[in-house]
C-alpha cells in the first residue's frame, strides 16, 4: 500500500530527523494494515518510541494518559509487525503500515479503532 505510492525513500536516521514533533514532542501515527488497506489506529509517538520502532520492526508509542512508552501488544498479545513507515509532506505526521497479530488493534477488541460511522449520507446523490 504505502509503497505503491512511494516516490522517495530516504534512511532512517534522516526521517527521523525531518519529523515536525509537537511542542509536546509528539507526531500523530497512522497505522494501517497491510493486506487489507484498513485504517487500524492512530497514536501517537515520540522521537523515541519512533526509533523503536525502526529499531525493533513492532509498534511502539507514547500514552498521554500514563505517560510512558508502550509497545502496542506488550500486554494483549496483538502485535504489530512494521511493514512499512511514511512521513506526510508537512512533516507532522506518519503513516506505519503493519501486520496485525491476534484479534486486532482496538482495546475493545474490535479489528480496527474505527469501528463506528455514522448512518445516513452526506446529502451526495440525494
Amino acid at each position: 500500500m504505502i509503497s505503491e505510492n512511494m516516490i522517495e525513500r530516504i534512511p532512517a536516521s534522516d526521517l527521523i530527523s525531518k519529523v515536525k514533533f509537537s511542542s509536546e514532542g509528539l507526531v500523530p501515527a497512522i497505522v494501517q494494515e497491510k493486506s487489507s488497506g484498513t485504517v487500524l489506529m492512530m497514536a501517537w509517538m515520540t522521537r523515541e518510541t519512533l526509533a523503536r520502532t525502526i529499531e525493533t520492526g513492532r509498534t511502539w508509542f507514547w500514552s498521554r494518559s500514563r505517560k510512558e512508552l508502550w509497545a502496542k501488544g506488550e500486554t494483549s498479545g496483538d502485535i504489530q509487525i512494521v511493514h512499512d513507515l511514511a512521513i506526510d509532506c508537512d512533516g507532522d505526521t506518519l503513516l506505519v503500515e503493519v501486520e496485525q497479530k491476534g484479534k486486532g488493534a482496538c482495546h475493545t477488541g474490535n479489528f480496527s479503532c474505527f469501528y463506528r460511522g455514522i448512518s445516513g449520507s452526506f446529502g451526495i446523490g440525494d
